[in-house]
C-alpha cells in the first residue's frame, strides 16, 4: 500500500485557493451587492389589496403575514418606505399615494442566488396598524427569511430603548 504526504508548501496552497473560492462565492465586506445568479420568478398576479386586506400565506414555510398595531401607521408606514429606499438589493416596485402612502410593494434580492421576495406594507383600513406581508416567489421553503424580514422591519419601528 503506497501512502502519499501533502507538503506543507501544497497544503497551504489548497487552502488558499478553498479561501479564494469562498470569497467569491460569498463576497466580502464593501463588495457590490448584486446577486451571481438570478432566480427571480413571475411576479404574483395577486399582489395588492383585497377589501383593504393583504391576502393570506399559502403556506408558512415560504410566506409570513403580521399585523402590527401602531399609534401612527400613516408615520410607520413612511419610515419603513425610507428605509426600504435605501436598503441594498431592495426595490420599490409600487407606492399608492392617494394622498397620503397608504401601499408599498417591494421586491427583495437575496445576494448569493438572486431570489427573489415580494414584499408588501398597507395601512390597516381600521386605521389603527399596518399589515405586512413577505413572500418567496420560487421554492417551498425560505428558511426563514421572509419571517425575519418581517421581525426586523417591526422592531425597526420602535423606539431605541
Amino acid at each position: 500500500m503506497r501512502t502519499t504526504t501533502v507538503r506543507p508548501f501544497t497544503r497551504l496552497a489548497l487552502m488558499g485557493i478553498q479561501l479564494l473560492a469562498w470569497l467569491l462565492l460569498l463576497g466580502h465586506p464593501g463588495a457590490a451587492q448584486a446577486s451571481w445568479l438570478h432566480f427571480s420568478g413571475e411576479p404574483p398576479a395577486d399582489l395588492g389589496l383585497l377589501d383593504g386586506q393583504l391576502r393570506p400565506c399559502p403556506s408558512p414555510a415560504h410566506c409570513a403575514r403580521q399585523d402590527w398595531p401602531l399609534a401612527d401607521p400613516q408615520a410607520a408606514l413612511e419610515q419603513l418606505a425610507l428605509q426600504l429606499e435605501a436598503t441594498p438589493a431592495v426595490q420599490i416596485e409600487t407606492r399608492l399615494d392617494s394622498p397620503q402612502l397608504s401601499y408599498l410593494h417591494a421586491t427583495a434580492e437575496s445576494q448569493l442566488f438572486g431570489f427573489v421576495d415580494d414584499l408588501e406594507l398597507a395601512l390597516d383600513p381600521s386605521g389603527t396598524g399596518l399589515q405586512a406581508r413577505s413572500e418567496s416567489r420560487l421554492g417551498d421553503s425560505d428558511l426563514g427569511v421572509n419571517a425575519r424580514r418581517l421581525e426586523q422591519l417591526r422592531l425597526s419601528l420602535e423606539p431605541a430603548s
